[in-house]
């Protein structure tokens, strides 16, 4: 089966099942080659970033609203589209002919002449291609970049319209893969050795110590370096999170929204495994995963606990010298990794600083007077991030916020930070750090 109808297979179950593009694609590259499998990404997660775009294009050769079009002929226009606008080592013929071939194949064939006709015209205009419209900036700004145009409007009103620009841009992009090195057994130096010498090109983070910038990775998960526990896949914004609670070996610490454990895995590291970290989550499978990964990394100090952090652990009360709390967000900070959160609708969001409040709150019960209260998200919305901790301190006069250091250029934080993707080449995040003082 060609990559480009596993692609379309991706794309459907995205837009029927509701499905997640990672998770899909995980369950459909099996059985195909390296080159396929890299060309299904691509075309995947390319159609989903740029589908806004791509809809405007298309709409002004189809005599046919693409919404009414029978499925899933829309997801051919738009993969066949892709390639042409996208990928230049894909010849425009192959592009308009395997979309061709890929909507006889899914039984309109009575409609690969509309597939043939509406690609075929964008080919030969395609260094013509009608004018966004710019009269209204969020509008503009929402075709160019794929992103919805509530979310538009928002952002341009934190940030000037040249940063949002930049922002969206940001998002667009293809971020590399970055690994933090398990300093408690292997030394960076070696790290990046061993994996230049299974052709993986490595490169030490500009700023942040231990940290690799990744490519050509392949399975990553296969490797003898990956199972034997030299590293784990985290971006530095959330290791960022940990250097931030200033965590040091002896601590106690409750990751309070834990999955998928890397923040517990930084904290142990840089804990030297020397103390304690009660990891939490409300699903035992998620838990499972963490004790998997803790055990590959050869670390003892985490315990896993089912928990909804809404609710108060009466055992734990004022035991934790520092108390994680990564809240479910919106993920608007983490776009160009997943891109289908540009889906969401603003509807979506509402309940999330409720949420985001309720696990603050408990978690402040669990503090011991003089620790550290860590929030954080990966997003960049006020409402679930300053809005959240303003409203948290109001209730709470026994916390205050306190400075902290991060390195390279961002260096001293007077309590809060919002970390932006272009700007600190990081996933969009929030990070504030709260001291209970009583």
């Amino acid at each position: 089966m060609s990559a480009r109808k596993r692609a379309l297979e991706v794309l459907t179950a995205c837009r029927t099942r509701g499905a997640w593009a990672d998770a899909a694609l995980s369950s459909h590259l099996t059985g195909l080659s390296s080159a396929d499998t890299a060309l299904c990404s691509r075309i995947v997660y390319g159609v989903i970033q740029n589908e806004t775009l791509l809809d405007f294009y298309l709409s002004a050769y189809c005599t046919q609203k693409l919404n009414h079009l029978q499925p899933p002929l829309a997801d051919i226009l738009r993969i066949g589209a892709y390639q042409i606008l996208f990928l230049d080592r894909v010849p425009d013929n192959a592009a308009v002919h395997t979309s061709v071939e890929l909507a006889k194949s899914a039984g309109r064939g009575q409609a690969a002449g509309l597939v043939n006709a509406v690609l075929r015209r964008l080919c030969r205009e395609k260094n013509a291609l009608p004018e966004i419209p710019d009269r209204d900036p969020a509008k503009n700004l929402s075709i160019r970049y794929s992103h919805p145009k509530w979310f538009v409007k928002r952002l341009l009103s934190i940030l000037s319209q040249e940063e949002a620009e930049a922002f969206l841009q940001a998002s667009n992009s293809q971020p590399p893969m970055t690994a933090q090195v398990n300093t408690l057994h292997f030394s960076e130096s070696h790290v990046r050795s061993a994996l230049e010498a299974a052709g993986i090109r490595a490169e030490p983070h500009p700023w942040l110590m231990d940290c690799l910038l990744l490519s050509n990775t392949g399975n990553l998960e296969c490797l003898p370096l990956f199972q034997n526990g030299a590293l784990y896949i985290q971006d530095p914004a959330a290791r960022l999170t940990v250097l931030a609670a200033g965590i040091q070996p002896g601590s106690k610490v409750l990751d309070m929204c834990a999955a998928p454990g890397g923040k517990s895995f930084a904290a142990a590291i840089a804990m030297k495994d020397d103390g304690e970290i009660m990891s939490c989550d409300l699903h035992e499978n998620k838990l499972k995963r963490i004790r998997k990964g803790a055990e590959r990394l050869g670390l003892t100090c985490i315990q896993t606990f089912a928990a909804d952090g809404r609710y108060c652990q009466e055992l734990w009360r004022n035991s934790f010298d520092v108390v994680l709390v990564d809240a479910p967000c919106s993920g608007l900070g983490i776009l160009r990794k997943k891109p289908d959160i540009r889906r969401k609708r603003a509807d979506d969001l509402f309940h999330l600083p409720v949420v985001q409040g309720a696990l603050l709150n408990n978690a402040a019960s669990y503090v011991r007077p003089g620790g550290t209260l860590l929030y954080s998200t990966c997003t960049i919305l006020p409402e679930e991030n300053e809005q959240v901790t303003d409203a948290f301190l109001g209730l709470h006069p026994e916390f205050s916020r306190e400075t902290f250091h991060l390195p390279g250029p961002i260096g001293e934080v007077k309590g809060q930070i919002t970390l932006w993707p272009q700007v600190h080449d990081t996933d969009g995040f929030y990070i504030c750090r709260m001291t209970r003082c009583v």
